[in-house]
């Protein structure tokens, strides 16, 4: 006996209880996925659940992964070196990207403007300048941003945080 919710999950589960393409759907931003577990963590950026906590210094993570390579800052460890500069870098694909630095490549292009990124992820914040997006959303005053780091500079001004010290007289600050 077929009931509609029992199709609506064969719908969203594929014929075969499978992963199917492209059927599993955000319910904030509809954003689609095809598998359920990447579904999973992207709802985490929505909700801001954290469930991964370091033990050394109790600062969260919403991915595993993400909390390994954080355990690095606190061992100090940079197992990868740049042979041209002799920088030393705790990721591999940090260390890749730092080689653009040298090379002078740039290989991430704007279709709108033609500007050209060594990082994918800054090509992404760029073409937030030409869409107007603005999905970093402040909890408090519901101000929009378009980059992270721009959101969090700005909650400093909720809740006061002054991170920066100048180290002659000790004043200090919200941002550099």
């Amino acid at each position: 006996m077929a009931t509609r919710a029992g199709s609506h999950l064969k719908q969203m589960e594929g014929e075969d209880g499978q992963d199917s393409p492209r059927t599993h759907k955000c319910c904030y931003c509809d954003k689609e996925f095809r598998f359920k577990s990447r579904l999973n963590l992207h709802l985490r950026t929505h909700t801001g659940e954290k469930p991964y906590r370091c033990e050394e210094c109790s600062k969260q993570f919403s991915r595993l992964g993400t909390l390994k390579i954080h355990m690095i800052t606190h061992t100090g460890e940079k197992p990868y070196r740049c042979e041209e500069c002799s920088k030393q870098f705790r990721r591999l694909g940090t260390l890749k990207i730092h080689m653009h630095t040298h090379t002078g490549e740039r290989p991430y292009q704007c279709d709108d403007c033609g500007k050209r990124f060594c990082r994918k992820s800054n090509l992404e914040d760029h073409m937030r300048s030409h869409t107007g997006e603005r999905p970093y959303e402040c909890e408090y005053c519901n101000k929009c941003f378009s980059k992270s780091v721009r959101l969090k500079t700005h909650m400093r001004t909720h809740t006061g945080e002054n991170p920066y010290r100048c180290e002659a007289c000790c004043k200090q600050f919200s941002e550099l």
